[in-house]
This record gives structure tokens, sequence and C-alpha cells, in this order.
């Protein structure tokens, strides 16, 4: 068609190419227009146009009687999520299947089936499509139901339980966003340009992940009209897919190194004052503020008030080989093989990481990786399983947030016959192998310094906490972002410290300060805990969960 056509001259060549005999303008221009859909969605006898949605009955059964060859009526399913925006990214989202989809599955789809796209829909596809049934329905030409009767009984599909605690969901989803909010607004000071953060909360002993929240969310309902505008990346699940360094997060890895290898024992001590006389001379964060060192410090102490002179010297003694070995046994850098799709590898700093890119390898770097910076980047997921570890004495937890897949008939699928399906699906599996063997006397100095961080006058995080009726263990974290001037925030922790059941990492996009995020943690803490409500810390015994059906 000429470019230069007026609208008039387009109707008249259209009317013409498509031989369109009627003189009634509004009925040709319906005419055009399905002609124009099957064009472009390149009609076939295996892909089908769609015409015209939300058709009355009476035009149905109307269309039904023509018997128009090549014309169907099909009945789409509709899909419905109750909670809203909750767990968005846990659930995922559902489509119209794609014609390579279709390709594949047409021996059990149609090419006008809805299809799980992300999350546990994607995932778990097989598991939660169920079989269409047929029913009969005979009605006169104005819309009247005569008679009815069901042909073919409809199957649904399996019930794929969650370990997720729902209310937990809807409280750490609704605290990081008020935490990135007033961080955004100067609640705590200055402005901080953050628009995203997430959080994971995981069962030490079982790696059941209870919640799992990365904002901006979104409503899963929404996604066909939202996606193509989207700007924010609210449909990346942050706590699974975003990378992050970790900063002062990272100084128990370290620590355990350092303690497990010899180089110091609980109550050696090192003196901060202030600039760290090798590599590039780097100082303490507190030597900037108040021009001096902590002074005399144990690694108890050191991690207490996140002192980076301390971490320096651990890094000079280790070397960056032995600093990547105990990092990687706490499974950072490593999948965890969660049961869901688009889980990032991370990274643990090494000497390879700069040979690759045709650099050397400095004393400066090494520095740099043993507080938690240089190529160091983890995920949330990763934080959360560290944590645990760090928690329940090094045992490495199997992280999951599938809890059951119910059949039909009541029937519950094997655990084994999950675990190879998720593997053959999207190839996820636990990178960790074996336990992290730490002294109880090494892994006590660090806990201690975790507990001063939370509870004692001088930890990074104890002004959050202060009114918390809980004693619990926890570190802050920031580290260099790309937005200039800003940092990273963390917090990962678990409570409560004597006998923990849960451990939370959190992050926020350029947040700044890695206390900021500290307020996200204790409402979750709160929260699971009972401490708003009348429940009895002792009746936490089991989550409850989300099934996630179609």
């Amino acid at each position: 068609m000429d470019e230069n056509y007026t609208a008039e001259q387009a109707f008249y060549h259209l009317k013409e190419e498509y031989e369109i005999t009627t003189d009634d303008v509004e009925l040709a221009r319906k005419i055009m227009a399905v002609r124009y859909e099957i064009n472009r969605t390149g009609y076939s006898t295996t892909k089908s146009a769609i015409i015209a949605k939300d058709i009355s009955s009476t035009s149905a059964v109307q269309i039904k009687e023509q018997s128009l060859a090549g014309m169907n009526v099909i009945t789409e399913p509709i899909v419905s999520y109750t909670s809203g925006n909750l767990a968005s990214h846990v659930l995922g989202y559902v489509g119209p299947i794609d014609e390579q989809e279709y390709e594949s599955r047409k021996d059990t789809y149609r090419n006008d089936d809805i299809i799980g796209k992300s999350g546990i829909q994607y995932v778990f596809e097989k598991y939660l499509k169920g079989t269409d049934g047929v029913k009969q329905v005979d009605m006169t030409v104005d819309g009247a139901i005569t008679s009815e009767y069901i042909s073919e009984e409809a199957v649904s599909g399996s019930d794929v339980v969650l370990t997720i605690d729902a209310n937990l969901q809807k409280v750490a989803e609704e605290a990081l966003q008020k935490n990135i909010e007033n961080i955004a607004s100067g609640k705590y000071g200055e402005k901080h340009d953050t628009k995203a953060g997430a959080v994971v909360v995981m069962n030490v002993h079982t790696g059941e992940v209870l919640a799992m929240a990365s904002y901006p969310d979104y409503n899963p309902e929404r996604y066909s009209e939202e996606y193509s505008n989207d700007d924010t990346g609210k449909y990346t699940n942050r706590a699974i897919s975003g990378a992050y360094p970790p900063g002062s997060t990272f100084k128990m890895a370290v620590a355990t190194a350092a303690l497990e290898e010899g180089v110091i024992t609980p109550t050696s001590r090192v003196n901060d004052t202030g600039v760290y006389p090798y590599g590039h001379h780097p100082v303490c964060w507190y030597y900037t503020n108040y021009r001096t060192g902590h002074g005399y410090l144990n690694v108890t102490q050191a991690l207490k008030y996140s002192c980076n002179y301390f971490f320096y010297e651990m890094g000079y003694r280790l070397g960056i080989d032995k600093i990547t070995d105990y990092a990687s046994r706490y499974g950072l850098g490593k999948r965890t093989g969660i049961e869901l799709e688009g889980e990032a590898q991370g990274n643990v700093a090494k000497e390879a990481n700069a040979t690759e890119q045709g650099l050397q390898w400095y004393l400066s770097d090494t520095l740099s990786a043993a507080i938690g910076q240089s190529y160091n980047n983890f995920t949330p997921i990763q934080m959360a399983r560290y944590i645990s570890m760090i928690a329940n004495g090094g045992h490495n937890v199997d992280v999951s947030i599938i809890s059951s897949i119910i059949n039909p008939d009541g029937s519950e699928v094997p655990n084994e016959e999950i675990e190879k399906y998720v593997k053959d699906t999207i190839g996820a599996e636990n990178e960790v192998k074996e336990d992290l063997k730490i002294s109880e006397e090494n892994l006590d100095a660090i806990k201690r310094g975790m507990r001063g961080v939370t509870s004692e006058a001088g930890g990074t995080a104890a002004s959050y906490f202060s009114d918390l009726d809980m004693v619990i263990g926890g570190k802050t974290g920031s580290a260099e972002s790309s937005v200039e001037g800003q940092a990273h925030s963390w917090f990962a922790g678990f409570a409560p410290y004597n006998n923990p059941e849960i451990a939370v990492a959190v992050v926020v996009e350029n947040g700044n300060s890695g206390g900021y995020t500290a307020e996200t943690a204790k409402k979750i803490i709160e929260e699971y805990f009972g401490m708003n409500s009348e429940k009895v810390v002792e009746d936490k015994t089991a989550t409850s969960s989300v099934e996630s059906v179609r």
C-alpha cells in the first residue's frame, strides 16, 4: 500500500484487495479488521486468529448453528489471583501459548491454550495443567437454555503447595516497600535514589523458604497489559536473580577462614590504627568519620563494630585463595537449587576474575575482597543460606520453596520425582555438596560478634533492635553500587540467638547504609514470633502454605 494514501484512499484500496462487495461502510471496516488480523497472525490449520472476544451466548449459538467453515467458538479459561500482588514473583504469571511452545507440546495442548510463563506457574506447568471437560448446552436463538449435560468430566490439575507462610510473606513485602520508601524520602537523613530490593526468610534447619519478596512487584492478572511498557524491572525476581556485592555481611566468611586456618584465635587482637599500611593503604570507616582507628580488637569485636582494618589484615594473612575456598563452602557464588527459574550463580572474588579480563590481581584486590567488595556478588537467597549455615552449625541445607504436590486423587508426588523433574526442567540443583566443618569455639566467637551487632552498645544495628523483645544475631553491610556516591544496603541475621529458627536476608539497591535495612528484618522477626499478636512463641511450630492452582 502506498504510504502517501489518504485514509479514504486506503479504505478503498483494502476494500478492493480483500474483494469486499458490501456498500455498508461500517460492515466493510469490520471485514477488513478480520482479514487484517488473519494476515497478521499468519493463520493456518494449526494456528487460529482471534477476531472477537467476549461475545454473547446468543452469538455463540448462531455461529455454531451456521457451521461456518474455519470458524469456531472457544471458551477461554480465566486465571484469577485472589491475593493480588502477593508473592507475584514466586507464583509467576500465565499467558497464551506461543508457536514454539505449541510445537513441542501439541500432543497435549491446543494452540489457544494458556500456559505458565514464569515462577511456579512455569516450572510446574506439567502438574498444574488439568484436562478440559465438555458440557453440551442446548439453547434457543434468544439465548434461553433448554438443556445441558456434561459429556466429559474436567480433571483438575495438581495442587502445588508452597513452603511460603502467607502472613509472613505479606509482612515481608509491606515492610520492604515501606523501608525503600523511607530511605528514598530521607527518613533516616539524606535522601537516596533507591527503588528496588529483596527479602528472603528461611528455616535454618530445613532450608524451607518462608517468605520471598522482590520489589517492585506486579499484578499477575495485568501482566499482558503492562509487560511491554515496564521500565522498572518489576518482573525480575531480585531474591534469586539479583546479585549484589555483600559488603560487611561477608566478614563472617572471612572470619571463619581466619579462625579455621589458624591465622588467629578467638582471643587474638589486631590494632586498628585507622590507615592500613599495605596495598592501596585503605582506611577503616571509623577513621573516615573520626580520624582515628578502633584500637585493639579481637574477631568478635571486629564483627560487632564492623572494623574494616581488622579484615584487611585477615585478607593479608589468608590470601585470596583461602577466602574464596571458605566462601564457597558457605555456598556463596553457588546456586541453591531452589525450584524457580532464573537463579543467578553470583560470584566469589578470585584471581581468575582479573586474569579473565586481562588484568593483574593485586594485594589491594584481596583487601577489597576481604570486606565484601571487589568481584564478590551474591544473591539474597544465597545470603539466607549462608546465614542459615552459621546459625545451624555449618549444616548444608537443601533450599526449597515446594512443600508438596497433591494429585487430584489425593495422592502425593514423591519428593524424588519432584527433584528429578525440577532438575530436568530448569537444571536446578544444590551446588553445595558438603557441610561446613567449623569448631564450636570458632563459630561461637563469630555468633557472639553478630549478637553484638544487634544487642550491644556500639553495634552497627543495635539502635534498630533496642526495643525488640528477643536477642538475635545479625550483620549490616554496604557495598559500592553503580550509582555514584551510593551503596547497596544489606542486613543478614538469624533469630533467636540461642535457638535459631529463621534466617533473614534483606538488600536494598542504592540504600546507602546497611543499618537502614534492619528495619525490615525486625518487622519480619516480630511477625514470625507473634510479637504483634496474642500468639505465643513456643506455639510457632509450623508455617501455613500458599497453594498455586490454575
